[in-house]
């Protein structure tokens, strides 16, 4: 496995980076010891950065999994909090929840716009405080919007950044593949971290995912990638090709064969919190039921969490 230190932060991290979110509730909502199971193979295989956050509910996955391995491995964790007091009870729950005195990185959760930043920065004055303290060891946001990229670059404060990332510019908002890689080479050189997500767009580039993951893997200024992993199989094949590795070509026909897609339940009342918070513009309420678009949709799961009927999942 290939490593990288992330930005002017001292943490090194593998190139693969392990995407907690599909084993949890929002996704696959593996029994724990099935979910850490897959977690703990791919720490087995030399990845050592894991991403989550409060809105996945995969906390208790990975306290399971660090057994063994917990001073190795670096966690990064983000909340939507956007208050200090906020901030500082997600901070608090993780560690807690994770068995851990320290989180390695800290996130403001999806990002939207630069008045977004702006409205949470009372939680980024928590989290300085936190890593003056040695609660937080580097502070971060997530985004899929190009201009949040660029407005993190030039924020001290900032040291990693977490942006939506593929060859077909699936699920980018505000600007163009180029554009990202624009406002990434900029957030390089103000020396900001960046580990990338979606490098196979939601599922829609399984198909193509060698090529997918090549172009992410040869892009300047990429430290690392999240990818989503809810088998063993799927631990394989991707530690092989992050490792340069010649994947098992049956293996990976089994990984590429499985297909997944947004799933809405007869029982769905049409409420529209789904179709409110979805960041991809995916899901409209027709006829008093969500309807989601496949080719819009990017299988994050996060309409799940905002379901009062618990009718939406990922399958």
């Amino acid at each position: 496995m290939e490593y990288r230190v992330l930005g002017r932060t001292e943490l090194n991290v593998s190139r693969l980076c392990f995407g907690a979110l599909t084993v949890g509730p929002l996704q696959a909502k593996m029994p724990l010891r099935e979910g850490a199971d897959v977690i703990r193979t791919a720490f087995a295989a030399g990845v050592n950065f894991i991403d989550t956050a409060e809105l996945y509910e995969t906390y208790d996955y990975i306290r399971e999994a660090l057994s063994g391995y917990n001073d190795k491995i670096i966690v990064s964790s983000k909340s939507y909090a956007y208050t200090y007091s906020g901030m500082r009870d997600s901070v608090h729950k993780a560690c807690q929840a994770l068995g851990r005195d320290y989180i390695d990185i800290f996130m403001l959760h999806e990002q939207t716009s630069r008045m977004t930043l702006k409205g949470h920065w009372e939680a980024l004055e928590f989290l300085v405080d936190a890593k003056r303290k040695g609660l937080v060891r580097a502070i971060g946001v997530s985004t899929h919007t190009v201009d949040v990229v660029r407005a993190a670059a030039l924020i001290d404060e900032i040291d990693v950044i977490h942006p939506i990332l593929n060859m077909r510019g699936i699920g980018i908002c505000g600007g163009t593949v180029e554009e990202m890689l624009s406002a990434i080479e900029l957030a390089t050189y103000t020396g900001k971290g960046i580990y990338t997500m979606k490098a196979l767009g939601g599922g829609h580039l399984s198909s193509v995912s060698d090529d997918a993951f090549q172009w992410i893997l040869e892009r300047p200024n990429i430290n690392a990638v999240a990818v989503g992993m809810q088998s063993l199989e799927e631990v394989a094949v991707n530690c092989a090709v992050f490792s340069n590795r010649t994947v098992d070509k049956a293996l990976k026909n089994k990984v590429t064969a499985k297909k997944r897609q947004l799933l809405v339940e007869d029982w769905c009342i049409g409420c529209g919190n789904c179709a409110e918070k979805c960041p991809m513009g995916a899901i409209v309420v027709e006829n008093g039921k969500a309807v989601s678009f496949s080719e819009k949709c990017v299988l994050c799961g996060y309409c799940g969490a905002y379901c009062p009927e618990f009718c939406l999942k990922i399958i």
